[in-house]
Formats: structure tokens, sequence, C-alpha cells
């Protein structure tokens, strides 16, 4: 974080580190915050408001806090950079001391009871969920301020407009000027500087879905509560028109009395006052039935709707957004982003769903247990229930299923008889009171013919395996903090595996597995058992670290390329350049740290397209193969394109991501390229580029007195080995004939930092040795290096004999270049040893 942004006066440590005292100003700005205003809307403008509110952010929070959270919300804290997680953490916990203070300071009291309550479980909540992200609540708040903010700016733009053309200074309960003045205020509080950056930022995707979402879900739980009364109505109704047939049965049975009594003046007056209350008691019964059934129809009419839109949105959610979900967790197996809390967003709304369907699957039992208390079935009546009982079972069944996901998905590349971890989740869980019977989940590793097979419900499968997993069997907890019904696999290992047989040029890096996690669950105290599996993403499994690149070939192709619905588990044979130049740069950059720049890819494109000769500019829209992608060795080479990309990749991760990270390291450049780019440039410049013939290498090509003049020379490729053995930074500083970076960037600004000090007079180690230093030397080269004896008594050790080298390449090898033999030295014994790197 700059300086200048911690001297702000509005900047989130001296907000969330403050004082929690208002002064008078702050006071009479929370007397007319947004939140007063938001309390005079109408009563849909309020459901609007209390919309965006839920279990990850409780409106009873909002409201108690309503003047603190306007006060510290300010413009310019942007919670999508993750540089200010730090500044977001002081906020949220400051919010929860000023909500801890506000339960403290209630009165133990009837009225206060409840929302004391309220509010000390949203601690809990906001300190268990948002405890690793608090950006994630930063970012909520933030919109549900703005949501309230755009709300009340279009009420009142709505009431201004009506003010101007009718002239009542009274259509609103907020005087003109007071609110013209809050808005003014409120803006300076919650917008920002630039206000369409704000916007872009509170008006993600996400958030607008979770927003709709939200809306959608507490629409249907006011349809729920109205259905729920609606039914409470009909039995009370079908209890009276009891009482009355009861009464209309007594009436009945005085009057057959009556017909055998003497027809005399007293009994003919009593037999026609109960024929009067015959006559008055079947008018009401009349009514009663027609009301009932009315009440009936219509409430029948009510559920059909909740369950109709209650299917479109648990589609929505579980088709598009869990899908979606998914599809992202599989990117992040190439190295994309993956935004884990979106799933607790997820598992609100599948629990809501789950919550609602289970209901109104109740009320539809209860309004067939009314119709069948009191039979009353008009002529062509149909009856819908049974159709929306079914069509609410499957439903749940649906979203019972489909939540049970996968959580961390256990690794792609998979080494037999090594530990291995995975987590699956039911994401309704809480909800439907699952973990009162704690289902147990079993996990077995298929073959890709099994997992078809499973899909078309082949029954056999889910007791086939391909392969034996120790511990592979564990009970799902609930965990009351986060709601969440799960279970950690921790020391899964692979001990065996059965493979195919293999057809033509396959391999077993090219045979793709998954896991396959089972188990029941009951729901409703048994009155529903479901039956549940999820397949993990593919996985290869290989029994040696060699069979690993090609693995992940394998493995980066099915996650980049997959399709939606596929069959288990087929990729295209051949895809777009753009599309396999995106995977590429997605898999380095987040192995490396740096991005790969678009002369980068186009470099790429050319060799993975074996186009060295060719002029072709835009690789974009050409097909690549998976042959040509790994199976294939490049031109005059023994290994395939990615073969080399994962071996840069490799090697850059490992003992290069600094240079890299800082741009020191241009790496994609051809031979020809590189001499053409230094030849012009000063003595002692050099660059680094990715070898074209050794896997894994780096060539230092510089531009230097070669003997006969001024030439460009290529040293050797380092591999990770020799990077083992001594650091690229040290290297380059042994060489002290290289002084400028290309294009001109001094070489100790840009690597000095990554130079390893060398300490003189270095005491023995406790076995008595003292350790050598190893110092790069090339042949025909000045030695001059930090290790010479310098003005300031630096110690210097004896010249390399220069018989002992032999400049040339092995025979019989294919070298990038003809290049030069590099050497390291002892200094600590006065001997020198030639080593070929």
């Amino acid at each position: 974080m700059d300086e200048d942004f911690k001297s702000r006066p509005s900047c989130a440590y001296q907000q969330a580190g403050g004082s929690s005292k208002r002064s008078t100003v702050s006071e009479e700005a929370a007397a007319m915050s947004l939140w007063a205003k938001a309390q005079h809307l109408g009563e849909e403008a309020l459901q609007q408001v209390r919309a965006a509110y839920g279990d990850h952010f409780p409106i009873e929070v909002r409201h108690f806090l309503a003047g603190w959270l306007e006060e510290k919300m300010w413009p310019d804290f942007d919670p999508e950079n993750p540089s200010y997680e730090h500044y977001a953490a002081e906020l949220v916990q400051a919010m929860i001391n000023e909500l801890e203070n506000k339960a403290s300071t209630m009165a133990n009291t009837d009225e206060l009871f409840l929302v004391k309550m309220k509010l000390n479980d949203s601690i809990t909540m906001f300190k268990t969920r948002y405890a690793n992200n608090n950006l994630a609540l930063v970012r909520i708040i933030k919109h549900c301020l703005s949501s309230d903010l755009k709300i009340v700016q279009q009420y009142e733009s709505t009431w201004n407009s009506a003010g101007t053309s009718t002239g009542d200074s009274n259509s609103s309960s907020l005087p003109q000027a007071s609110a013209s003045r809050m808005m003014e205020h409120q803006q300076q509080i919650i917008q920002p500087q630039q206000q369409p950056q704000m916007m872009h930022n509170l008006g993600s995707a996400l958030e607008a879905t979770n927003a709709e979402i939200t809306t959608q879900i507490e629409y249907l739980r006011s349809r729920t509560q109205k259905t729920a009364e609606d039914c409470r109505h009909i039995e009370q109704q079908q209890e009276s028109f009891a009482i009355k047939y009861h009464e209309c049965t007594k009436v009945n049975a005085q009057l057959q009395h009556l017909a055998t009594q003497p027809r005399t003046p007293i009994n003919l007056a009593a037999e026609a006052k109960w024929k009067q209350q015959k006559e008055l008691l079947e008018n009401m019964l009349s009514q009663f039935v027609a009301s009932v059934l009315q009440m009936r129809l219509q409430l029948s009419d009510q559920l059909k709707e909740t369950i109709s839109l209650l299917n479109a949105l648990q589609m929505r959610v579980l088709d598009e957004e869990l899908i979606h979900w998914k599809r992202e967790q599989q990117l992040a197996g190439n190295g994309a982003s993956h935004v884990q809390t979106n799933l607790d967003s997820i598992q609100d709304w599948c629990d809501a769903l789950a919550e609602l369907v289970w209901t109104n699957r109740q009320q539809v039992k209860e309004a067939e247990r009314l119709a069948a208390k009191l039979a009353l079935e008009p002529p062509g009546f149909v009856n819908i229930l049974p159709n929306l009982l079914n069509q609410a079972t499957q439903m749940l069944s649906s979203l019972v299923t489909s939540t049970f996901i996968i959580e961390k998905q256990p690794p792609q590349v998979m080494k037999t008889n090594t530990r291995f971890s995975s987590t699956v989740r039911l994401l309704v869980g809480g909800k439907l009171n699952v973990h009162m019977n704690p289902p147990q989940v079993k996990v077995s590793i298929i073959s890709e013919s099994q997992a078809n097979s499973l899909l078309k419900n082949d029954k056999n499968v889910k007791g086939d395996s391909s392969g034996e997993i120790l511990n592979n069997t564990g009970s799902m907890e609930y965990h009351q903090a986060t709601r969440q019904l799960s279970v950690s696999f921790r020391n899964m290992q692979l001990k065996k595996i059965k493979r195919a047989e293999k057809k033509g040029t396959e391999s077993v890096m090219d045979e793709k597995f998954a896991l396959l996690f089972q188990s029941q669950f009951n729901v409703g105290g048994g009155e529903l058992v479901f039956q549940v599996w999820t397949l993990s993403l593919p996985v290869v499994v290989i029994v040696h670290g060699n069979q690993e690149p090609h693995a992940w070939a394998t493995v980066t192709w099915d996650n980049a390329f997959a399709e939606a619905g596929r069959p288990p588990f087929t990729v295209p044979e051949k895809v777009p350049w753009h599309a396999v130049a995106e995977a590429l740069n997605m898999k380095f950059k987040s192995s490396t740290g740096r991005a790969l720049t678009e002369d980068n890819l186009r470099f790429l494109g050319e060799k993975a397209f074996r186009a060295g000769n060719s002029n072709i500019q835009d690789y974009s829209s050409m097909l690549l193969t998976w042959a040509q992608f790994c199976k294939e060795p490049l031109q005059e080479r023994n290994f395939t394109f990615w073969e080399w990309f994962y071996s840069v990749m490799k090697v850059t991760r490992e003992h290069l991501r600094g240079p890299w990270t800082d741009g020191s390291i241009l790496g994609f450049v051809r031979k020809k390229q590189a001499e053409e780019m230094i030849s012009s440039c000063p003595l002692g410049t050099f660059l680094l580029r990715f070898s074209d013939s050794e896997l894994g290498g780096v060539v230092i090509a510089w531009y230097g007195n070669q003997g006969n003049g001024p030439a460009v020379s290529m040293l050797h490729p380092f591999t990770s080995k020799d990077f083992s053995i001594r650091s690229l930074g040290d290297r380059l500083s042994d060489l002290q004939y290289l002084t400028t970076l290309y294009p001109d960037t001094p070489k100790d600004n840009a690597f000095s930092k990554y130079y390893n000090p060398f300490r003189d007079n270095q005491p023995p180690q406790k076995n008595g040795y003292v350790m050598p230093v190893l110092v790069t030397h090339v042949p025909g080269m000045p030695r001059f290096s930090r290790w010479d004896r310098l003005p300031n008594g630096m110690p210097s050790y004896p010249s390399t004999p220069q018989n002992m080298f032999q400049p040339q390449s092995p025979e019989g090898s294919v070298r990038d270049t003809p290049s030069v033999v590099s050497g390291v030295e002892n200094p600590a014994s006065g001997m020198s040893t030639v080593m070929e790197l």
C-alpha cells in the first residue's frame, strides 16, 4: 500500500482504528442517514431494499449500525483490490467491535431479546464466514449501501418529478431541501471520486446475480407464507363447516322426531321453527362449500405457480450458477483464479431453495389431507395436487443430488502409492437436517468407460472400480459455524490401478480416470432416501516422475477444452490456436507469476505449427491438433511442443520466477532474432532466451569481443541442474564482462537483488570442512570477477589453465548454436573445475 493512501483522512487504517465516538456533526448526519430515508419509502420500494439483505449480511446489522456503516464505507476504498485486504480486515474487526458494543448495551427486555440474539448470531457469522476473506464482506456491504442509495434516488427522482408537475410540496414525507442535502452528503460518503469506476465495481455480474436471485427468493418466500396462511384458513373454514354440519344434523333429528308426534299446534309451531333453522343452516353450508371449493382451487393454483417459479429458479441456480462454478473449478486446474467464496453464496441459494421446496411440498400434502378430510369434488374437477407433489419431490431429488459436490478436487496427476486429499460437500445439508443421520461417503476410482456406463444409469457400475484406494471412507460432519456439511479425505492413497488395453499410439498418460464419491441421504426422518454420487475431474495415473509432463498435457487439454454435458471424457481432437494460447498463458502465468505477451504467444504459435520459415503473422484461427500439441516431435528434435513448453515453465517456476516477473528474461526469442537485437547494442549487452534444442535450457546471448572483433555469442544452455548448483543471478555476477541487460538496463540494477553475498574467512563447518564457492567462467574470456583481489582487499584466485577446456559441443548432438562451454571454479581451494553446463 502506498504512503499517499495511508495519509488520507478517509483511509482504512484511520477509519477502522479510530474512536467509535460520534461528533455532533456525525450524529446529525446519522439522524438524516441514507437508512433513515430508506425507511420512509413505500412498501414496494422497501421490499426492494430488503431484497439486498439476507444471511450474508442481515438487515438488522444494517439498521443498528446505519450511521457507522455509512460513515466508514469511504469512496476511495476498492474491495476489488487484493492489496486492500489488510485494511479490510481492520475495518471488519472495527465493525464487529461496534456491533458487540451495540449488543452489550441493549436492555434484556422481552422486546429486545430476539434482536440481541440476532446481532450476536451475526457477529459469530462474520467471524467464521469471512475470517479469511474480509474483502468479500466489504464488497457485500458496499453493494447493499449502493443498492439502498440507488432505490432512494429512484424514489426521490419520481417524487421530484411529481412535485414539479403538480406543485405539491407535501407529497413526500421527506422535505425536499433536506432530501437534497442528504443525497449530496451520501454521495460524498458512498460514491467514489470517479463514479463510473465505482459503478463498474459495484455493478459486477456476481453482485447483480446475487441481488436478483435473492430478490426472487424473498418473493417466493412471501408467496409460501401466503399459501401457508391459506391452508390454515381453509382448515378453519372446514372446521366451521363441520360444526354447522353437526348442528344441521341435530336439526334433522329434531324434525324426524316431531314427525312421529301428534300434529298439535305446539308441535306444528316447533316444526316450523326447526324447518326455518334447517333452511338457514343449509344455506350457510352451501356458502361454506362454495367458499371452501373456491379457496381450494385458488390454493392449488397458487401452489402450482409457486412450484413452477421455484423450478425455474432452481434450474438457474443449478444449471447456470453451479455449473459455472464447476467450470471455474476445472479452469483453476489450469491456473485460472477461482472464487471459492462464491460457493457460499450458491449454498445460501440452495439452502433457501431446499427450505422452500420442502415447505411447498408439505403444503401440497396438507392440501391433500384437507381435501381427504372433507370430500368436495364438483363435476369436472381435476385434482392437480398429486402431480404437484411428484414435481416437488423430483425437484427435491434434483436439488440434493446436484448439490453433492467436490469442493476440493483430488490431484489430476495422481502417482500411485502417494498420499492425496479431497473434500466433498452437500450444499443443502443444513436445511434438510441430513446431518441428523450422518451420511457415509465412499470413494473409488473408475475408468472412462465405467464413467460412461454410470451416466447411462448402469447400476452395476457403482460397485466396480479400476483400482484400490486406501482410507476411502468417511462420515460427513455438520459445522454449525459455517453451516457446511462436508467430509475431508486427508490420507487417501492409490495402491493399485487397472488399465485398459491401448490402441495405436495411446500411452498410459493418455488414459483418464475419475474418483467416484458415493453416499446415501435421508430427508424428512427417512421419508425420502436419495442415492447420490459425483465424479471428480479427470485424473491421469502415473507410476514414475518422468511420466508427469505428458500426463499434464492430457489434463491441461481436458481442462481447457472440455465441453459442458460431454460424455466422459471426450475432448476435441483439434482446437483454434487462440484457445490453446489462452490455456498456455493461463498455465504459465499461474506457475511463474507473469503472463505471456503477444510476442511470446506468437513465438509459441510458430513453434507449435512448425512454421519457422513461414511468414504467418496470425495463428489465432488456425487449428492445432492434439498430435501437434504433445505427440509429434518438433522438427529436428526428439521432444514435442508440450515437452518443450512444460520444461521452460518448470525451470522458470523453480529457478527464474523473480527475474521473469521483473521482466528481465525475454525467453521466447529465436537465435537469429536475438543476434539481430543485440548486435547493434554496446559491447557487454546480453539477453536471456530459452533454448530451442535443450529442454528447460536458458541461453545467455551477449555481444562482446571474441578475438576476431565484436560478435554475438551464445553460452551453452543452463538447466535446472545447473541452477541448483549456482543460481542465475550469481552466474551473471561472475561474468563481469556482461554489463547491460538488453536494451539498456545495467546488469546490477536488474539482478543484484538475486546475488548471494560472499563472506570472506568463512569459519569451518562442524565437520571441519570448508564449504567451496563455485564461480562461472567462460574459456577465452577475462576472469576478473567479484572474487578477484580488489583494492578493498577482496580475495583473488589463480587463473584457470586455458588448455583444460574443449569449447566444442559433443559430437552427434544437435545444438541451438555453436555455443561456448562454461566452467565453474572453486576459489576456496584455488582449483578450477570444468563443468559442461
